[in-house]
């Protein structure tokens, strides 16, 4: 397995290189955002350890155009701003992951087991239940004549509602799931994005088959 880290710090990035091979992987790195997109885009790396703050381009535009050419590659935005807001931000953006600055070795390299494991383990780019059929590469959702392309977070909604149609899916299951990130538990950001989903495949006369099971979750309806 090959891991891309884009990093300007020359320190982080020899520790990041040195601690990774010596785990095994074939490390390389990119020392600005320009040369870090153009690695990632070309094909390097299994896995981009990027820094958020970079010269030459952000690390948010890179993860933009990273979304835009391999949308299946696992990507931890590494940086110091720990805000919650800019967590939200890079993982709405697409970020497979978030771990700021300062962080233990340890951690990251067992995230980026789990994020190569994921990605390892998706051998399913098209799922499909309950008349909704959705493209995992390109984030395409199709019902009937309808075709919509979803974000990233919409696409990994629909994507857990798929994988587990015709069973409650609570709304703490749907929040570890889909938003991986420390969270208010009062938060109704679930309620919300479902609400987008349901519109975006609504058909004339014909809901979208995603139901509310009151006080528990919601549930993607079979036939």
């Amino acid at each position: 397995m090959e891991i891309l880290v884009v990093e300007d710090e020359e320190g982080i990035a020899d520790f990041l290189s040195r601690g990774l091979e010596a785990e095994g992987y074939e490390v390389t790195v990119a020392g600005d955002g320009i040369a870090g997109e153009r690695l990632a885009l070309s094909g390097a790396g299994d896995l981009v350890v990027l820094d958020r703050m970079l010269p030459g381009r952000d690390g948010i535009d890179v993860l933009g155009a990273i979304r835009e050419k391999r949308p299946a590659l696992p990507v931890i935005m590494l940086t110091a701003k720990a805000e919650v807001a800019d967590r939200v931000e890079g993982l709405d953006l697409g970020a497979t992951d978030y771990v700021t600055k300062p962080f233990a070795f340890e951690e990251l390299l067992a995230r980026i087991r789990s994020r190569l494991r994921e990605a390892g383990d998706v051998s399913q780019t098209v799922l499909e239940a309950g008349g909704v059929r959705l493209d995992l590469l390109s984030r395409e959702a199709s019902r009937g004549e309808l075709r919509v392309r979803l974000p990233e977070r919409e696409a990994n909604l629909l994507a857990h509602l798929l994988r587990h149609a015709g069973r409650v899916c609570s709304r703490e299951e749907i929040l570890a799931a889909v938003w991986d990130y420390d969270h208010d538990p009062g938060t109704n950001v679930v309620q919300v994005y479902v609400g987008y989903l349901r519109r975006k495949l609504d058909l004339p006369d014909d809901p979208a088959p995603i139901e509310t099971v009151r006080s528990v979750g919601y549930r993607l309806r079979e036939p």
